[in-house]
């Protein structure tokens, strides 16, 4: 049986490429870190690290081990988390994932509410546009547009959204309203590049608009740079419906025009169903989905009797 300090002093060593860096996350000395590392190669009879100037790299014997070994700690992170969160208080870290766009323009600026609530909860949030392993414990919970597809996850659908065209009144003052797509041709389309990483809906109803002879003359990579664009009064955007729940100045350009359906799921581990983090972050999350909805049918009623 391997010896529990010196895998320890190894996956520290793995993971930080080097044996000060690891001595120094370890509270040890360097040559305490190499005696380690060298008694379990020994015991393992093979060589763990290629050993060069510029730090380690693991053999792939190494990289083996160093697999077990992550996987090790991420078992005892989930049953650090499963005891903490068998109390009632709702503290501790979350891991979080989203897009860059729901996270920037609509989760981050209703944390202050979470916060406040629940005031020793730290929330690390990971927004990019990679689905994220939540059974391997890359995040805890995720928020997606499209039902996750990983097995072992409980999922929960919290509403729909759907890509439509905005401009601001100013912009559209200056340019003219549009009364048909063809009269798109005339104005500064602003969306997501087509090789951009992006709902599936929003894709088609951009490539559409493509189709009929309407140019992106601006294109972004995230919704956040095309809202800016908008707000800018560069142009009519191609933005999911909830923004405009913040953001009511802007008008909605072609009403008939906008995408499918685009569902909305939280999903995380089986194993943290019963987690005080989870349901607290969960309960946040459809709250607030629920305000925005009522704000979006607000000002979709008032647009309608201006117009």
């Amino acid at each position: 049986m391997m010896d529990w300090d010196k895998l320890r002093v190894f996956h520290a060593v793995a993971e930080a490429g080097s044996l000060t860096a690891a001595g120094e996350s370890l509270h040890l000395s360097q040559s305490a870190v190499s005696r380690q590392i060298r008694a379990l190669e020994e015991s393992l009879e093979t060589v763990l690290f290629h050993r060069h100037a510029r730090g380690l790299i693991l053999t792939e014997q190494g990289e083996l081990l160093h697999d077990a070994t992550a996987s090790m700690y991420r078992r005892l992170d989930t049953a650090a988390a499963r005891i903490r969160d068998s109390r009632d208080e709702v503290f501790g870290e979350l891991r979080v994932t989203t897009t860059t766009g729901f996270g920037t323009l609509w989760l981050v600026p209703r944390l202050a509410k979470l916060y406040e609530k629940f005031p020793n909860l730290k929330i690390d949030l990971m927004l990019e546009e990679r689905v994220l392993d939540l059974p391997m414990r890359e995040a805890d919970v995720a928020i997606r547009m499209k039902e996750p597809s990983q097995a072992d996850l409980v999922r929960k659908r919290l509403n729909t959204v759907r890509m439509r065209l905005y401009a601001l009144p100013s912009y559209l003052e200056e340019n003219g309203r549009p009364q048909t797509v063809e009269d798109l041709s005339t104005h500064r389309l602003i969306s997501q590049a087509v090789t951009a990483h992006q709902v599936s809906s929003g894709l088609t109803l951009i490539e559409s608009l493509h189709a009929v002879g309407i140019p992106s003359t601006l294109t972004v990579n995230n919704y956040f740079g095309v809202l800016q664009g908008v707000l800018s009064g560069l142009g009519i955007g191609v933005l999911p419906d909830y923004l405009v729940a913040d953001f009511p100045h802007m008008e909605r350009v072609l009403p008939d025009v906008e995408s499918g359906s685009i569902p909305v799921y939280l999903a995380y581990p089986e194993e943290l169903r019963h987690s005080q983090r989870i349901a607290a972050f969960r309960e946040f999350v459809l709250e607030e989905l629920s305000e925005t909805a009522r704000h979006l049918s607000a000002v979709e009623e008032g647009h309608a009797r201006s117009a």
